[in-house]
């Protein structure tokens, strides 16, 4: 896979990254990528994906851009309220980086379609703020044997997961949680979004390119509020319902 002068030029930052270089900037070019949700975490992880030359992003969302969704969700703009959020997304994109292909799924992820959208995806990001979704998300990622990058965000705190077979998703959270929050319900700061986004973008980016040590089977858990940061291990639940945790 050969780069353009101006793709040379575009990526001249990460070509010089000795953990990156041509072949990693070609596996990156060769990627596929999904974003489930293109929301608090999708947004700003998309047009880092895009800036950095992802070949495909995949954008999976129904939904639509409400004038609450800008205060974090810095894909959009004003004008944009009331359309939908995978094709204003795909612009965008586009027009940040016209080397990338946009596939936009305006559509729900669910159990009957979650296996056709992420099977040929190298890497699956879910950005999605109900439980309910990111069970389907990580079977299907399970399933398929593709990596999932988990972001969740709320009030000043956030975290970014990756989970490559066992332990999966579902051995950090068996069920719902009776007390599940939403931003909604309990609000979050703006840029923590952005953080976190970037976070997720950046754990995908060394999935694709095997720079460093991805987050993988581990959970890292930002606090905004004391500016700290701290990773925890996530185990294998022998009683997983996804994974079985053997």
């Amino acid at each position: 896979m050969t780069f353009s002068d101006e793709e040379i030029e575009r990526y001249a930052r990460h070509l010089m990254l000795a953990e990156v270089g041509g072949p990693g900037q070609q596996r990156l070019k060769a990627a596929r990528v999904a974003l489930v949700g293109l929301g608090g975490i999708g947004a700003p992880a998309s047009l880092y994906l895009a800036a950095a030359g992802a070949g495909t992003l995949r954008l999976i969302d129904d939904d639509t851009i409400a004038l609450s969704n800008l205060q974090r969700q810095i894909l959009f703009q004003s004008a944009d309220v009331g359309h939908a959020k995978v094709e204003v997304g795909a612009e965008r994109l586009t027009a940040l980086n016209p080397h990338v292909q946009i596939e936009a799924v305006p559509e729900r992820l669910t159990d009957s379609n979650a296996a056709t959208l992420l099977a040929d995806c190298d890497v699956v990001i879910d950005g999605t703020d109900d439980f309910e979704t990111r069970f389907v998300v990580n079977a299907a990622c399970v399933g398929t044997g593709v990596p999932l990058v988990s972001g969740a965000l709320g009030r000043w705190s956030g975290q970014v997961g990756v989970f490559a077979g066992q332990p999966c998703y579902r051995c950090l959270v068996a069920d719902t949680p009776p007390d599940a929050e939403t931003c909604a319900r309990v609000g979050v700061v703006g840029a923590l979004a952005g953080v976190i986004g970037a976070m997720a973008a950046m754990e995908a980016i060394k999935l694709i390119t095997g720079a460093g040590q991805p987050l993988t089977g581990r959970l890292l858990i930002y606090d905004g509020l004391a500016a700290a940061t701290r990773v925890v291990a996530v185990t294998p639940d022998p009683g997983c319902p996804t994974c079985g945790g053997a």
